[in-house]
């Protein structure tokens, strides 16, 4: 039986801004239904290669392919941390603008709409919220708000960038067991990025490891080791599993 083609191909992905090449000849491939985290130092190319993905940016060389179509894929930015959500729109709004992008040249927001939104905000937690401004809430309360903004266009492919930038650590907690269970009974595909090694490792079910070119991608735990670490960040790490 044939192997189903994976829902994000990627190959010999190169990206420069100018002179300064940020990605160098990145190829990898990620199944339907994986859980996947990104880590890198700082600078390494892990947001450019989330635009690439979502097609923000055009790549300088190579290709990425999307099953289907990128209006699949739902965005969470880092948002928390940049204090862009100081303005006074409610939670049911901010989640039903996920719903604008899909809508065709001079058409508005309906009944389907707001059934969509309503389901994304039951799922996500933040039901019992819809009227509060997003400005009132905690930054565990507003990024549940931003996955739920995500999930009400259906996606099949969620994309969060560092999701818990600005949280605290109970919160995060409880971000992470909800992203888990998004993966796990929605089938939805995760890629998340995020600078906190132990949190991927225990996380997520693969890792992709970038440093401007692919150090290594596999199965977290396996994946995960002195060796890569230090390949990774050009250093030796001392890094401990927490629970092993």
């Amino acid at each position: 039986m044939a192997t189903q083609e994976p829902i994000i191909e990627v190959e010999n992905l190169t990206f420069s801004y100018s002179t300064n090449t940020v990605l160098e000849n990145v190829s990898f491939a990620i199944q339907e239904g994986d859980y996947v985290g990104i880590l890198g130092p700082n600078g390494s190319g892990k947001t450019t290669l989330l635009k690439l993905i979502l097609g923000l940016v055009e790549p300088t060389a190579g290709w990425v392919k999307v099953r289907g179509n990128r209006s699949q894929i739902g965005f969470v930015p880092q948002r928390i941390a940049e204090g862009k959500l100081q303005f006074p729109a409610s939670v049911e709004e901010i989640v039903l603008s996920g719903r604008v992008s899909l809508l065709s040249l001079g058409a508005r927001l309906g009944s389907i709409d707001q059934k969509k939104a309503r389901k994304a905000m039951e799922v996500a937690g933040v039901l019992a919220l819809k009227d509060r401004l997003i400005n009132e809430l905690s930054g565990g309360q507003a990024q549940r708000v931003l996955i739920a903004r995500a999930l009400c266009t259906d996606p099949t492919i969620l994309v969060l960038d560092e999701p818990t930038v600005g949280v605290d650590i109970p919160s995060q907690e409880e971000f992470y067991g909800f992203i888990k269970e998004l993966n796990e009974t929605l089938g939805i595909t995760i890629l998340f990025v995020s600078h906190d090694i132990d949190v991927i490792s225990h996380e997520s079910k693969s890792v992709l490891c970038l440093n401007r070119t692919l150090v290594c991608h596999g199965p977290s735990r396996e994946t995960l080791n002195s060796e890569a670490l230090e390949k990774l960040y050009g250093k030796k790490l001392k890094f401990i599993l927490h629970g092993h």
